[in-house]
């Protein structure tokens, strides 16, 4: 195998998105970027010029030049090796693509000639990460640390579901793959290697494995950890073009600035007068259906199978497809025959899960930062920085008054809950898929 192989085959597995935190600067801190080779996604083509756009992670634009020479290969997403690479020609370079150019780079690091480019294609890819998301959906948990035992390497987790809180325990093996977000990281790909000793108390955890028949206990196969703030907060202005947002925290009344990231997700939580007309809507379309009854807000826990009104028809995989706000029917229960005991949650026969906070979030429709406007709440998930008056969002919940309504506890003797209180029910949203 030629020597420019055995160097990109060390490279490959970055391809796949294991995304590298680096300074927004051409220079060798990019590490998308070295004196002899350029990574990252194809942005531009130019088949006259023979050239192409590369855009690094860290946002450095290099131009490629390519030549008759330039050999091209494409990789499927995760191999680690060239062994089923097939070659292909300039033709089928593709905006979106990533691209691994070798050859010599320029002192500026703004351009490059390349020997050989290694893609991957931008569907093959985008098949790759949904078929992760999905994985992580089907057998990922998610919650906030609530005691650390160093000595037995086992941590419990508190999740929150639409029925309410459960513990879960959880024992970290020694050799497992576990990453944490670093300070004003807004990506699961940003992650960094990590060990056991760095989890502690609030942190918010997100594992992939298999979780015990009675789903109080958890093994992990991939662990992403991280400290994160929630803060909610009343939007007082919008810079789209900057992408800046100014708060007023809820909780200390201070004022914040939101910052957006091109990966940072925003998502709209459906107002009360949506949900009721969507409930009004659907109990009218029932031939001989009453109207639905009027649900205060809180009384109601939207479930993960359902989207909200407006967003398109509703997903099914949750214990019901009731509209978000209402209260979910009960499932049918089998009888079970005397002497015999029911089936433990995750069982056959058993009534499926709760849907998690977590799962409801994700189905919510996303929109822009120019959405966004004065006067609305929102909920903001941040790695903690060096700047507690900044927050870089990681995934912001727009029009979340109603979401933090339903998670505030009620005051004792009746009253008005306070919408702030709701962000210490256990709800998460810091960490997001793959």
């Amino acid at each position: 195998m030629k020597p420019v192989a055995w160097f990109a085959l060390a490279l490959v597995v970055t391809l796949t998105c294991q995304r590298t935190h680096a300074q927004n600067t051409p220079t060798q801190t990019d590490a998308g970027i070295t004196s002899n080779r350029v990574m990252g996604e194809l942005k531009a083509i130019d088949p006259a010029a023979k050239q192409i756009t590369v855009k690094t992670d860290a946002s450095s634009v290099v131009t490629v030049t390519v030549a008759d020479s330039t050999g091209y290969s494409r990789i499927p997403p995760g191999e680690k090796t060239l062994d089923k690479a097939t070659s292909i020609t300039f033709a089928d370079l593709g905006v979106g693509d990533r691209v691994l150019a070798v050859g010599k780079v320029a002192d500026d690091y703004k351009s490059a000639t390349a020997r050989t480019l290694i893609v991957i294609s931008k569907g093959e890819l985008a098949k790759k990460q949904e078929a992760e998301r999905l994985e992580w959906r089907r057998r990922g948990i998610l919650g906030v640390i609530s005691a650390v035992k160093p000595d037995t390497r086992e941590v419990t987790i508190s999740t929150r579901s639409t029925m309410g809180t459960q513990a879960v325990v959880m024992t970290i093996p020694s050799k497992v793959d576990m990453r944490r977000y670093a300070p004003d990281s807004t990506k699961f790909g940003d992650a960094k290697p990590a060990v056991f000793e760095e989890l502690k108390v609030g942190d918010q955890v997100r594992a992939l494995g298999n979780k015990s028949a009675d789903g109080t206990r958890f093994t992990p196969e991939k662990i992403v950890s991280g400290s994160f703030r929630m803060v909610a907060g009343t939007v007082t202005a919008v810079d789209a073009a900057t992408g800046e947002v100014k708060i007023n925290d809820l909780q200390n009344r201070q004022t914040l600035t939101v910052v957006i990231k091109p990966d940072s997700v925003i998502r709209k939580f459906p107002d009360m007068a949506a949900m009721a007309a969507a409930r009004a809507a659907a109990g009218a379309g029932a031939p001989g259906a009453a109207g639905p009854k009027p649900t205060a807000p809180g009384a109601g826990a939207p479930q993960g199978a359902a989207k909200p009104a407006g967003a398109g028809a509703p997903v099914t995989g949750g214990p019901t497809t009731a509209a978000p706000g209402t209260a979910a029917p009960k499932p049918a229960t089998p009888a079970t025959p005397p002497g015999s005991q029911a089936p433990k949650p995750g069982a056959p026969g058993a009534a499926p899960a709760a849907p998690s906070i977590q799962d409801m979030l994700d189905r919510l429709p996303v929109i822009t930062v120019a959405q966004l406007k004065a006067g609305d709440i929102i909920i903001v998930s941040s790695t903690k920085g060096a700047d507690p008056s900044r927050l870089t969002a990681i995934t912001l919940i727009s029009g979340a008054e109603t979401l933090l309504a339903m998670l505030a506890p009620k005051p004792a003797g009746g009253g008005v809950p306070n919408p702030a209180a709701g962000l210490g029910s256990g709800v998460t949203f810091g960490i997001g898929l793959p």
